[in-house]
């Protein structure tokens, strides 16, 4: 299994909105960066889990798990003219953006914040992706000792 960290900007889409939805599954569309792409498209496994991070916010953080409940499949927001995630190069036979589906793991017992994150930037988590500076990719992968090291946290 792999790890991952998905950020999401609450205002958007936050935790609150996924334990909402019925069976509390959705797709993590919108991603429109190559190298988050890939990543989706080509590593993200069913099964595997990923920290549910909410940035652009007050106080970011982790604030929950998800788990992959299906592997990667073509965008439909990409190909539909009236969502805002429209890109009018893809089309259905060369699809350029992809999306995997989550499902709400659990929230955790409390939010592991940025600040708390970067508190251990020298240490266990001197690797941790989402530290590094000029990082802006709303998915990354997490090493299983980092994973271990910030569920300790919670």
């Amino acid at each position: 299994m792999n790890h991952w960290l998905m950020k999401s900007e609450p205002e958007t889409f936050g935790i609150d909105d996924l334990a909402a939805l019925p069976r509390k599954v959705t797709a993590w569309d919108g991603v429109r960066n190559f190298q988050a792409r890939n990543l989706l498209r080509d590593e993200f496994r069913k099964g595997d889990q990923a920290f549910f991070y909410h940035s652009g916010c007050a106080d970011p953080g982790i604030v929950g798990i998800v788990e992959v409940a299906r592997a990667a499949y073509p965008d439909p927001t990409a190909l539909d003219p009236e969502d805002a995630h429209y890109d009018p190069v893809g089309t259905p036979d060369a699809p350029r953006w992809y999306v995997v589906d989550v499902r709400l793991v659990r929230r955790l017992d409390r939010p592991i914040t940025l600040r708390e994150l970067r508190s251990h930037a020298r240490g266990a988590l001197r690797d941790l992706v989402i530290l590094r500076r000029g990082n802006r990719l709303s998915v990354t992968p997490v090493t299983k000792a980092q994973w271990d090291f910030i569920l300790s946290l919670e």
